[in-house]
């Protein structure tokens, strides 16, 4: 059988994955990284900075929409970069 649609791909997830109970958040303890879509509709800004800032983030923002990956890639690769280095 060949598997070409990404719909092939994916598999339901069990509804017991809505009962999981996380007790330790990693972004409480671990150093994290956020980058501010500015011109994002899906988002606000203001609600992205207000996440950055509960989870302690280091934050870069750039002009760019919700798909930042795809329109910005540049600012995308470099806050992983500077994440890696990091670590």
């Amino acid at each position: 059988m060949v598997r070409d649609a990404p719909s092939d791909s994916q598999v339901p997830w069990g509804v017991d994955a809505l009962e999981g109970a996380i007790t330790q958040p990693a972004w409480r303890s671990l150093p994290s990284w956020y980058l501010i879509a500015s011109e994002d509709r899906m988002i606000p800004p203001a609600a992205q900075h207000a996440m950055a800032e509960r989870a302690g983030s280091t934050v870069s923002e750039v002009a760019a929409s919700h798909s930042v990956y795809v329109s910005q890639p540049q600012a995308v690769a470099s806050i992983i970069k500077e994440a890696a280095a990091a670590r």
